[in-house]
């Protein structure tokens, strides 16, 4: 049924980028720099947004509208990814990735303000243990560097607002545009950035152009497009209020679990107290309703 497409949308969303996050890291262990990586994930986008647009009659709006809309959505999404590259050169991912991990306080904000999103009580309790969560899946003990001041931590913010307004837009543009033709334009926009990627790159460095450098990017790097695809479907029939925080929540569940199993890593107690967070917000905004 119609009602349910977001929540199997939303679903496929989680999966898809809960196996990247598991093995995201891998070409850039093997001397594959995650600047190059950017520019194999917005080649692999070309696939799925091909699979899109002939589902869709390889029809894209072009209207003014359409054109700002889908831009705008490209660039937050892409720019932001770029301004991550730079921000973990500068600062502790450690506490980096928590702070972006909250931008569905932006998503969800904007959400019940101009779009007159709300959520059952239920849905409220799912969508609060899922940001509790968030932040606990990326907490590592260690000790800040200071080389780059505060730069890191402005970085940070930047990408977690330009995150969260892009989720916002991307419900906000359904209302005027196709899926397919959202899912266009972010395809667009992620090629248009890949020269800022490799000249970002520093090709000093010795770089793995082996099967476990690009190859083994091209193959993650899909599931990460295939899941921002899923996701565009997830926010056209389903509430962004619930969309964003369950997604971000249930993405890094998915990774810890493979994490657990497939590469022998152990959390520890606050990695676990945000499993527990994910897996119960997960159960409460799969329950509730889509309008």
């Amino acid at each position: 049924m119609k009602s349910n497409y977001w929540l199997t949308y939303a679903i496929l969303t989680t999966v898809f980028w809960g196996v990247w996050g598991a093995f995201i890291g891998l070409p850039a262990e093997n001397g594959f720099p995650e600047t190059l990586s950017y520019s194999v994930w917005a080649i692999t986008m070309l696939l799925p947004a091909v699979v899109s647009l002939k589902g869709g009659g390889w029809k894209v709006q072009t209207d003014t509208r359409s054109i700002i809309y889908g831009s705008t959505i490209g660039f937050l999404g892409a720019g932001g990814q770029m301004v991550l590259f730079y921000a973990v050169n500068h600062g502790p991912a450690y506490l980096i990735f928590p702070i972006i991990s909250l931008s569905p306080i932006i998503t969800i904000t904007l959400s019940f303000i101009f779009l007159k999103e709300r959520a059952t009580k239920r849905g409220i309790l799912g969508i609060l243990l899922a940001i509790i969560a968030l932040p606990l899946f990326e907490y590592s003990q260690g000790e800040a560097t200071s080389d780059s001041g505060i730069l890191w931590f402005i970085l940070a913010i930047l990408v977690l607002a330009a995150w969260g307004f892009q989720a916002f837009f991307m419900k906000l543009s359904q209302h005027t545009m196709t899926g397919e033709s959202v899912f266009f334009y972010m395809t667009l926009t992620g090629l248009l950035l890949i020269p800022v990627a490799i000249y970002m790159t520093d090709f000093n460095q010795p770089i793995n152009w082996n099967a476990d450098g690009p190859l083994l990017a091209a193959g993650i790097q899909l599931l990460n497009s295939i899941g921002a695809l899923c996701l565009v479907f997830a926010f056209r029939y389903g509430k962004a209020i619930v969309v964003s925080p369950m997604t971000n929540a249930g993405a890094p569940l998915i990774t810890a679990v493979i994490s657990m199993i497939v590469l022998g890593f152990v959390p520890g107690p606050v990695k676990i107290a945000g499993i527990i967070c994910a897996v119960l917000a997960a159960v409460l905004l799969a329950m509730e309703p889509e309008k």
